[in-house]
């Protein structure tokens, strides 16, 4: 679970050269993030490794979209950016369950929510589980990845 695959030439661009990519996309997530401690990245050719630990899974998902979703990023190495197991004599509270959609051509948040959920009406918390990813539900784009809450 630690590769992901993205559409490269979809997305924010936030580096112009692959020689500044690495230090935006740490920026990046450091600015656009809380939950994850010492972030490192490497860029190398469209594939972008990111190592650091997060909170909880929802973090991590997060992360890995926000950095997917870049203007230049292809693949995502993800296999050391970690979750923090609970502390001792705490209960790790229950994951959320979901999973990753590629937005095609036509779709609309509400259609998506409609899909997932049966009723369009849903289609905040779709936006709420991606603010990090998405700034307006009326600004998606084919290609982007988002993560979908299931529970």
């Amino acid at each position: 679970m630690g590769l992901f695959d993205f559409v490269k030439d979809v997305g924010r661009q936030i580096f112009d050269t692959d020689d500044e990519a690495a230090d935006n996309i740490k920026e990046h997530l450091e600015i656009k993030t809380s939950g994850i401690r010492n972030i490192e990245v490497e860029f190398d050719d469209g594939v972008a490794t990111i190592c650091g630990d997060c909170a909880n899974q929802a973090t991590r998902d997060s992360a890995v979209l926000m950095v997917g979703n870049i203007k230049g990023v292809e693949k995502v190495i993800a296999d050391d950016l970690r979750v923090d197991p609970p502390k001792e004599k705490e209960k790790a509270p229950p994951e959320e369950k979901a999973e990753f959609y590629e937005i095609v051509s036509g779709d609309t948040l509400g259609g998506i929510a409609k899909k997932y959920y049966g009723k369009s009406s849903a289609y905040m918390r779709i936006f709420e589980a991606n603010k990090d990813i998405i700034s307006d539900p009326n600004k998606i784009y084919p290609g982007q990845k988002i993560r979908i809450p299931l529970d």
